[in-house]
């Protein structure tokens, strides 16, 4: 069976270029060459601003002080990890804290997040109930959404270009809001109208709070524009005023669809801990299955050999049927990417060609799945875009051929998470 892999994420899913472990906040980095805080409350974020993203600049600190490397992300010590035999050398110490979650936590200034492990414990579980759950009842919606893209791309002529960040995001929007707070309430119109109406608010709303904290709080440019600022305030409580309200009606109540918010209802947490958990989580898919379909697509048009791999997998697996649960299981999708541990050319004979095959070596599988990429360290955001993703290219490579636009060079922007500088086209013309 083909292991096929795109290149897509880190443990920030931003392609930093190394793996971070946070340490706890009393553990000196002695012993541990880096930089000391620029500043007490931010830490290096000052430092991070002025190289231009988080990636640049672990490169920077890696190229300064080596493999192993500590700065300070507010108040918390992170070690960054930046070569192949560093990683195999370490055992994840993140058991019961995702990076990318404590960041976002820390940029959000929510506060709950600080008890202890058995607590921590007890919350990821619930939110891995939540993904388990919410995309068992939810499985025929995504499948909708990705055939009602692949409609929607069906209907265009061979040489339209078609914007793949803007179409991605709408997808992952849509499939998150839906599966995260549910579609419709049952048996009450009135809350049906506000369900409909707070769906467009909500798709707006996580649109322009994340764009602020990819962009905004890591360029410093947020705290400098009180009018963007205000905006993106006004914009995160109204996202938490809809998901108060979700959090109200769904408690004490049965319905048909299992959503995520469900999970966490039924499991002991106060409501404030309940709505953190919430907006983390929305927030992370949303951009996380956004950017992950993006790359996948992107790395599919650049390779003709391995796009037609993937369409003989689906065939041999899915046949003329439909994409069920079941079947998906029998896929293998594996996603790494870690920047600059991927691109280092003593490791690799060509760091920068697309090349999935490079996964199949034992010893680089090894390595890798011990750092929390695959069993059940992988966090809950992470599993939800992988199944999203997987359904979608499922539906669209047994339908599609996915190609590039003659000319066209992706640069990358570094931000929290890595984008395309501008958008990325892509031409799509009829398998069948």
């Amino acid at each position: 069976m083909l292991d096929f892999a795109i290149f897509a994420v880190t443990f920030l899913l931003a392609l930093v270029g190394a793996v971070l472990y946070l340490y706890p906040a009393f553990r000196q980095a002695a012993g541990i060459p880096g930089i000391t805080p620029t500043e007490e409350k931010d830490g290096n974020l000052p430092d991070i601003v002025n190289s231009g993203s988080l990636h640049e600049f672990l490169v920077n600190l890696h190229e300064r002080y080596g493999p192993v490397v500590s700065f300070w992300f507010g108040r918390r010590l992170v070690v960054s990890l930046g070569t192949v035999d560093v990683l195999k050398q370490h055992i994840n110490p993140n058991k019961t804290s995702d990076p990318f979650e404590t960041m976002l936590k820390s940029l959000l200034r929510y506060q709950s997040g600080g008890g202890n492990v058995s607590e921590k414990h007890m919350r990821k579980k619930l939110c891995e109930n939540g993904v388990t759950n919410s995309l068992k009842s939810n499985f025929a919606l995504l499948l909708k959404l990705s055939e009602e893209l692949l409609d929607k791309w069906l209907s265009y002529p061979e040489t339209q270009h078609v914007p793949l960040s803007q179409h991605m995001l709408g997808f992952a929007m849509k499939s998150v809001t839906q599966m995260v707070m549910g579609s419709t309430f049952e048996n009450d119109q009135e809350v049906i109208r506000f369900q409909k109406n707070h769906g467009t608010i909500c798709i707006l709303t996580y649109f322009q709070v994340w764009s602020e904290i990819g962009k905004g709080f890591l360029d410093g440019s947020l705290d400098k524009n009180t009018t963007r600022k205000k905006q993106y305030e006004d914009a995160l409580m109204q996202l938490e005023s809809v998901l108060r309200n979700i959090i109200k009606e769904r408690k004490g109540r049965n319905f048909s669809q299992h959503i995520f918010i469900d999970s966490l209802v039924k499991g002991n947490l106060n409501d404030q801990q309940i709505l953190e958990d919430s907006m983390i989580f929305s927030l992370a898919s949303c951009i996380i299955t956004a950017k992950l379909c993006t790359w996948a697509i992107c790395f599919l048009t650049t390779s003709e050999e391995v796009q037609k791999k993937l369409y003989e997998e689906i065939n041999q697996v899915f046949g003329n049927g439909p994409v069920t649960p079941e079947k998906i299981e029998q896929l293998t999708l594996v996603l790494y990417a870690l920047g600059v541990v991927l691109q280092d050319p003593n490791t690799w004979p060509s760091p920068h060609k697309f090349d999935p095959d490079r996964f199949d070596d034992e010893l680089v599988m090894k390595t890798f799945s011990s750092l929390g990429f695959s069993g059940t360290q992988e966090c809950p955001e992470l599993r939800f875009a992988y199944m999203v993703t997987t359904v979608l290219l499922s539906v669209l490579v047994k339908r599609l051929h996915l190609l590039s636009v003659e000319g066209q060079v992706i640069e990358t922007k570094y931000e929290l998470v890595t984008s395309s500088r501008e958008e990325a086209w892509i031409t799509v013309s009829k398998r069948y």
